[in-house]
């Protein structure tokens, strides 16, 4: 894997964790469930799909509207607990994360994860790769408004701004599975790749649509990020940066 220019295009990749890197969802729904149905509830697959994505305080609320009868901090704590119990039985990756993380790695673009799941869940899937391959951790229990809020993003490339300062939002690509992550993503100007899982999300012409990211390349990133900056400046971007 080549190293890229410093003048390249990509500079960073800003990553969501749930659907994108790790298949935790079906983790967070059975533990929903779970907790729903101990307070002599009812949970369905319709309701716990209208979850996916959100701040774990929305989620919190539409549980106790289910008849979870605990404060919102009880509920984040409950959920949490349970899926990190099941990533430690298992993690689930999910096609081409490993991978694509690794490329950029060697290939010197910094990383960030930006994800709604709290940081003990986050340090837990981040512990289980092989190397340091993220920079920092933006959580849901470090911002004050959550996805589809585009706060954590902003978060993420001011923090990358603090060792690189002409790094730009148009510097960076993020990589979301979600409704409420790609609004994110798409609020604070970042370049977005969707790429869709639990649940499907329409064709949009602001955001890049991939299957999956198995087989993906550091330079179809570079790619986007030179048609961003392009965008930002006016200008065809250079054959060059699309290589």
């Amino acid at each position: 894997m080549r190293s890229l220019p410093s003048d390249s295009p990509l500079r960073a990749v800003l990553w969501d964790m749930d659907g994108t890197i790790v298949d935790t969802e079906p983790y967070w729904i059975a533990a929903e469930h779970a907790l729903v149905e101990a307070h002599g509830g009812s949970w369905s697959h319709d309701q716990a799909t209208q979850l996916v994505g959100q701040a774990l305080t929305f989620s919190a609320g539409v549980l106790q509207e289910a008849g979870v009868r605990l404060e919102t901090r009880e509920i984040i704590d409950a959920l949490t607990a349970e899926v990190i119990e099941s990533v430690q039985r298992a993690v689930p990756w999910r096609p081409g994360a490993r991978e694509l993380l690794d490329d950029l790695h060697q290939a010197g673009v910094r990383c960030a994860l930006v994800t709604m799941s709290e940081g003990p869940l986050a340090r837990e899937i981040v512990a289980n790769l092989p190397k340091p391959y993220f920079e920092f951790l933006v959580t849901g229990d470090t911002v004050t408004q959550g996805k589809p809020h585009p706060e954590a993003y902003l978060k993420a490339v001011e923090l990358l701004q603090e060792a690189d300062p002409g790094l730009t939002i148009d510097h960076c690509v993020a990589l979301e599975d979600s409704a409420p992550g790609v609004a994110a993503a798409l609020a604070s100007g970042v370049a977005t790749v969707a790429i869709p899982h639990i649940v499907p999300l329409p064709e949009d012409p602001r955001h890049t649509t991939w299957s999956s990211l198995a087989g993906r390349s550091v330079s179809e990133l570079e790619a986007i990020a030179a048609g961003s900056l392009a965008a930002a400046s006016g200008s065809e971007p250079a054959l060059g940066s699309l290589s």
